[in-house]
């Protein structure tokens, strides 16, 4: 992969801040297999995306890093609309089976694929009815939260309230609210400022201390300190503006840190970029404060008390020569999802 640079400027307004990046292309999706690539993970040496729709069988597709498909994982299961894919510590392939754009479904899924293409199937049941939703995070025990799309109010976050069983569907129980603003980035499926709340994606940072959310427009970065993860949700999150993406779906880290993102092209009738902000993660994540002590004089075995905690800019810099990034104030929120 080629370097990248991420030139952050500051952007503030009333009671809100956001990173303004430089978002470098990587690489160009081309294969038609791809044509609606709709969720993307990675584990630091290959990529793997899901297609939102499929001829029958759930497939992952593995990609290495100039975006050429070299691998195809095939499985038994027929997704009814697959949006989302997550990357667990063991190797498996979550995919996220929740898109619900007619509100018809009973059920939700969710597939647990391993290397092989063997695969296990968990319906999932929303305790207050139907919902469409596009986004997937695996939280740092491994329990799957489900962030739903809507067009109107908070988008809303689900997980299961007991353990997930192949034999009957699992209840799910609702823990967060996500509130994402509308916002002057361009891009998504139609000019209108709705497609810049509808949140179509999710991923979770390697160490589990950085959650980002997409719209078809922004990424939304919301630390996770304590690994209370629904509790982070509802947290003001950092902005990265992703504009210029046709049908902005997927979102994942690499294990640096690195945020990916890419478009559906189908829609668009041209290629997408798998697109990267180096650094991203840490943008969430202030650094951790340094503490200086003072040698006692020679001769003089008592314990030097350390002096007051000198902290550095409470946010970092991000990129060889980026400019520092300072947040301040509550940030954006508010979302819901895309295309009818």
């Amino acid at each position: 992969m080629r370097a990248l640079l991420v030139v952050l400027g500051l952007v503030l307004t009333a009671g809100s801040a956001s990173a303004e990046p430089a978002v470098a292309d990587v690489c160009a999706v081309t294969d038609q297999r791809l044509e609606e690539l709709s969720g993307l993970a990675s584990d630091g040496t290959h990529w793997f995306a899901v297609n939102d729709s499929d001829d029958g069988r759930l497939k992952v597709q593995v990609l290495d890093r100039t975006c050429g498909i070299i691998r195809t994982i095939s499985t038994p299961n027929n997704p009814f609309d697959a949006e989302d894919l997550a990357l667990a510590p063991d190797g498996t392939l979550w995919v996220a089976d929740t898109g619900d754009n007619g509100k018809s479904r009973e059920t939700v899924a969710l597939h647990a694929v391993s290397p092989d293409g063997s695969a296990r199937l968990y319906r999932l049941t929303y305790p207050d009815g139907k919902h469409d939703a596009e986004a997937l995070l695996l939280d740092g025990s491994g329990i799957p939260h489900i962030v739903t799309k809507e067009t109107i109010g908070s988008a809303l976050v689900y997980r299961p309230a007991s353990g997930l069983s192949e034999g009957a569907p699992t209840p799910m129980e609702q823990v967060a609210r996500v509130s994402i603003s509308t916002t002057e980035t361009v891009g998504g499926p139609l000019q209108n400022s709705v497609v810049t709340r509808l949140v179509t994606g999710g991923a979770m940072s390697r160490d589990g201390r950085v959650a980002a959310l997409r719209t078809y427009t922004d990424a939304y970065l919301f630390p996770v300190p304590d690994g209370d993860l629904a509790k982070a949700l509802e947290s003001d999150p950092v902005r990265v503006p992703l504009a210029g993406e046709p049908q902005g779906e997927a979102i994942a880290f690499d294990p640096d840190g690195t945020l990916l993102s890419a478009s559906e092209f189908g829609s668009a009738g041209t290629a997408s970029s798998v697109r990267a902000v180096a650094g991203a993660a840490a943008l969430a994540v202030p650094p951790a404060p340094t503490t200086t002590t003072e040698a006692p004089p020679a001769g003089d075995d008592r314990t030097t008390t350390p002096p007051a905690t000198e902290s550095q800019s409470p946010w970092p810099v991000v990129g060889g020569g980026a400019v520092a990034l300072v947040l301040v104030g509550a940030l954006v929120r508010r979302s819901r999802r895309r295309r009818a």
